[in-house]
């Protein structure tokens, strides 16, 4: 029988290639996002597409009441806006809580029910480096730390019964890319071994690793994906 995963922002940049991996592998796939427009894989017979905003933290319990056993669950969707502190919108740090932190906490509470009544399941959680060393963007920094530290929190409360951890990526060649500042983008690309951006499949292929073939001992474990790098 398939093994299920859910993927969440798995129409695009480190999503899709996460999305493509678990085909090959042969799992059931339900991908959630905003919208489908242009993804590769709307008519894929192992790929059930969920359109669904998820900063409506109150509709993601009955979401997953009503989509049956999942075996991974990988929390990928966010979003960074480069804003001052001292200019960031109320609706914008509101947002980013929501989309980067809450709704991962309350995916990861939800879907482990089902795990912990099976006695096993992996979560993998996308995080940044933003959240280990700080970031100009204060709210996107402080979402991507909570979420490395949900990690660790659930690992003690699942205790055998999931393997949990997250990555660390520094800035990845996707879309998200493009709201980060000329200036900052040279001054990182100086500071790595390759003198490049990680690529979408890069942190992807770790991610799909802990979520199943990475050694059980493995949990609670944030993996950095930097490249030798610590960009201001």
């Amino acid at each position: 029988m398939k093994k299920t995963v859910l993927i969440t922002g798995g129409n695009k940049g480190i999503g899709l290639e996460v999305t493509k991996d678990f085909l090959a592998l042969d799992y059931s796939i339900i991908v959630v996002a905003r919208d489908f427009q242009g993804f590769e894989f709307n008519d894929h017979p192992s790929v059930k597409t969920i359109a669904f905003d998820l900063t409506n933290i109150d509709g993601i319990a009955p979401l997953i009441a009503s989509l049956g056993p999942i075996d991974v669950l990988i929390n990928n969707a966010g979003v960074m806006y480069s804003l001052p502190y001292d200019a960031y919108p109320d609706d914008k740090i509101q947002s980013i809580l929501k989309l980067n932190l809450e709704s991962p906490m309350k995916l990861i509470e939800e879907v482990s029910k089902g795990m912990i009544e099976k006695g096993e399941g992996r979560i993998v959680n996308n995080a940044s480096i933003a959240g280990q060393i700080g970031h100009p963007d204060v709210w996107y920094g402080i979402t991507k730390a909570g979420l490395i530290n949900a990690t660790k929190s659930f690992s003690k409360i699942f205790g055998d019964k999931i393997v949990i951890n997250a990555v660390a990526p520094s800035p990845v060649d996707t879309e998200m890319l493009n709201v980060i500042p000329k200036a900052r983008q040279e001054a990182f690309l100086k500071s790595v071994i390759t003198k490049r951006f990680a690529t979408a499949k890069e942190v992807a292929t770790t991610i799909v690793w802990l979520a199943t073939e990475s050694p059980e001992y493995i949990n609670g474990s944030c993996i950095d994906i930097n490249n030798g790098s610590f960009p201001r």
